[in-house]
């Protein structure tokens, strides 16, 4: 039997009339309803047609079978409930199953046919009155449904499900105020519910299956739910399932728009989801009511940051360390903004007080690592060896050590050991963020079958054409930094970050595309207006990072080389850049370098291996293509090595390409102070070198596998192998 909560005075909940029949409603699972207690135990013949193949022995274990029913068969609920009626006429508990089954299945008219009655003759039932409310609602009569649940409410205060109607019966009667309260109410109520608890504790302890299980068995029979729509938000963020994050966190918001909880949630996936702009309304939005919360602000500084205003974030962050000075991964953040903008001195400082507080904080000793010019010594190394041999030491903690201390033995030349370390972080990271080549091999080849010549130039005078955007492309660690810093440093050009917009207009439209299609399959049904519409929506969706008012600026996201077909359509006049790097350094640097995010590519040398040979291949379709439609040279070719071998004559290249007289600064783009975000932000601060060119041949006798996924391509370098030749 189902644990009993009553409702009212004494007896709360119960029916009176024959005493027998002293019913308690259950309100762990909505709907349900158990069995009367006391009753009569005389035999209860199946109702006609009933499922039950033998006779229920007893009234209650009949309306028991009944209540049961109503979660997975309502119309043999009803049938049960009948066969009751049959035997104890007038019975209260059976007609409120009969009830039920009415509305479940459609009918809220005839289940407020039944209820009514009812309830004038047992005015203090209050599963009675909930019942009637949600058929009320049902039927559309809101606010005869919200006066149904407010008395169900008055005599059984505890009957969450009661509050959960009565919310979405105030959203649905427009009355938005109000069932923002009423949800809030609820949350209060039903976070006390042993299967909610069970969910929680699941997802607290990174039992992701079970926890999305038990969460959408319990958003399927109650999906307004603002409490397990959030628990549910958090799991999908976790595994990488943004959009759906999201569109349940703006569920939340749109039902209860109180939902502190859910809008910093949702902030923080906006964030992540490099919607920065959007993640600072909505922290706004909170800190104008509660303008002391620690972990707005915190949130708030890094996206200041993300947004390019360093000064404001870092002087929010020296706030919040006066007020919370203990703190190791704010003295972190604080470290990476600092870093950002160039004080490197202070970022190291910062970094080092992160440790002080917290000698396990791994993340803290990659990132004095990740600067690329500090150098670990002795009683370094020892404590991060000291930290490896914890056996209580996090995954998440142990894998910054291995790609820290790979740096610090690296730095020594002890290249054995180093690729040791750097492989271990690596298996440890992949297993956190699993990636299967195949489907980036999918993405390439359906972008080759769409983009050809006819395609293109059926589509001939399309997009925008204001000529703003440099698009820098590639794999990361290919010297895309650079390039960047050499760009930036002419007057006419402005440098931003990698910019996340391209990646999210193509998000926007596979939520379009039929059956999980492509979003390949939306470009290609697109009406020709609405690529100028995507150019414009792109440049309006990067103004915030453009602080100069110069022509020009840089967009640098690697991983727009999958879109080239999008870009050329939208911006027609934009430049494209493609900065190459030897592959067996640029793929080992990438092995070495643990990327905060979206380079899931980069964890195994077989899997960075075939991601580059994807990239050549798709590059030279385009190149193939564009010189089909007579553009020849449409996207510009930088390789790092001629760079560093003669910096001059491939800078005045590129300023010719883009369109853009030479000037000296370009030469001297290491005096550039701006801020840079990547991995490579103190390495552009120092003229060019050959220091990084050969690092890789230290590592060779365990490069095998890279080398046997890169094939043709490592051969052909700085050309490429001949691939299949481009479709019409």
């Amino acid at each position: 039997m189902l644990a009993q909560r009553l409702g009212g005075r004494g007896a709360r909940g119960r029916l009176d009339g024959d005493p027998r029949a002293c019913v308690h409603f259950g309100d762990v699972r909505p709907h349900v309803f158990p069995a009367a207690q006391g009753c009569a135990r005389r035999p209860v013949p199946a109702a006609q047609d009933s499922c039950l193949s033998q006779p229920a022995p007893s009234l209650d274990a009949a309306l028991d079978r009944a209540s049961r029913l109503l979660g997975s068969d309502p119309e043999a609920a009803g049938r049960e409930a009948d066969g009751v009626l049959h035997v104890a006429p007038g019975h209260p508990a059976a007609r409120l199953v009969r009830a039920a089954a009415h509305r479940l299945c459609g009918r809220p008219g005839e289940a407020v046919a039944v209820l009514e009655p009812l309830l004038r003759e047992q005015p203090q039932a209050a599963l009675g009155h909930y019942e009637l409310g949600v058929a009320l609602s049902a039927q559309g009569r809101h606010a005869a449904a919200v006066a149904a649940l407010r008395r169900a409410l008055a005599l059984q205060p505890d009957l969450a499900q009661a509050r959960l109607a009565l919310a979405d019966a105030l959203h649905a009667g427009g009355d938005r105020e109000a069932a923002d309260a009423a949800y809030l109410a609820y949350l209060r109520h039903s976070a006390r519910d042993p299967r909610l608890l069970q969910a929680a504790d699941a997802l607290a302890g990174g039992r992701l299956p079970d926890a999305e299980t038990r969460l959408r068995v319990w958003l399927k029979q109650r999906p307004t739910d603002i409490g397990a729509l959030r628990m549910l938000a958090e799991l999908a963020a976790r595994v990488g399932r943004t959009e759906e994050a999201l569109q349940l966190l703006e569920r939340c918001l749109e039902l209860a728009p109180g939902f502190r909880e859910a809008r910093q949630h949702y902030a923080l996936v906006l964030h992540r989801d490099q919607q920065s702009a959007r993640a600072l309304e909505q922290l706004d939005m909170l800190l104008a009511v509660e303008p002391d919360h620690p972990g707005c602000r915190t949130l708030k500084a890094a996206i200041l940051c993300r947004l390019g205003e360093y000064e404001a974030g870092i002087a929010l962050y020296a706030a919040l360390l006066e007020q919370f000075p203990d703190n190791p991964r704010l003295w972190m953040s604080h470290g990476h903004a600092l870093k950002t903008a160039g004080r490197q001195d202070e970022a190291v400082a910062a970094y080092r007080r992160s440790l002080a507080l917290d000698p396990g904080f791994g993340e803290a000793y990659w990132s004095l690592a990740n600067l690329k010019t500090v150098r670990f010594d002795d009683a370094d190394l020892d404590a991060m060896r000291a930290q490896l041999a914890r056996t209580d030491l996090a995954d998440e903690h142990r894998l910054h050590f291995d790609f820290a201390l790979g740096k610090a033995l690296e730095d020594r030349k002890v290249h054995a050991d180093a690729f040791a370390h750097y492989a271990a972080g690596n298996a440890r990271r992949l297993a956190m963020l699993p990636y299967r080549a195949a489907d980036t091999r999918t993405r390439v080849e359906r972008a080759m079958a769409t983009y050809t010549p006819d395609f293109f130039a059926q589509r001939a005078g399309v997009g925008d054409p204001a000529p703003d955007p440099i698009f820098i492309v590639g794999l990361p660690r290919s010297g895309s930094t650079l390039l960047e810093q050499i760009l930036s440093s002419h007057s006419a050009v402005e440098g931003t970050m990698e910019l996340p917009e391209v990646i999210g207009l193509t998000r926007a439209l596979r939520r379009s595309a039929e059956d999980g299609g492509s979003y390949h399959d939306v470009v290609a049904g697109l009406a020709p207006e609405a690529f100028a519409a995507l150019g414009r929506q792109y440049l309006e969706r990067t103004r915030v990072q453009r602080k100069t008012g110069a022509p020009l600026f840089v967009d640098k996201m690697p991983n727009n080389f999958l879109h080239l077909g999008l870009i050329h359509l939208m911006l027609p006049n934009a430049k494209i850049v493609d900065a190459r790097r030897h592959p067996m350094a640029c793929c080992f640097s990438g092995f070495k370098q643990h990327f905060a995010r979206g380079q899931n590519f980069s964890y195994a040398l077989d899997d960075i291996g075939r991601y580059y040979r994807d990239y050549v291949e798709l590059m030279a379709h385009f190149d193939a293509v564009f010189a089909a439609l007579g553009r020849p040279g449409r996207v510009h070719r930088v390789i790092h090595e001629h760079l560093v071998e003669d910096t001059e004559a491939e800078v005045r290249r590129l300023l010719d390409y883009c369109g853009l007289p030479f000037e000296d600064g370009c030469l001297r783009f290491f005096e550039n102070a701006r801020p840079v975000r990547t991995a490579s932000s103190e390495q552009v601060r120092r003229p060019i070198n050959r220091d990084g060119l050969e690092q890789w041949r230290h590592y060779a006798p365990w490069l095998g596998p890279l080398e046997a996924a890169l094939g043709p391509v490592l051969d052909a370098y700085p050309e490429v192998p001949a691939f299949a030749p481009v479709r019409p």
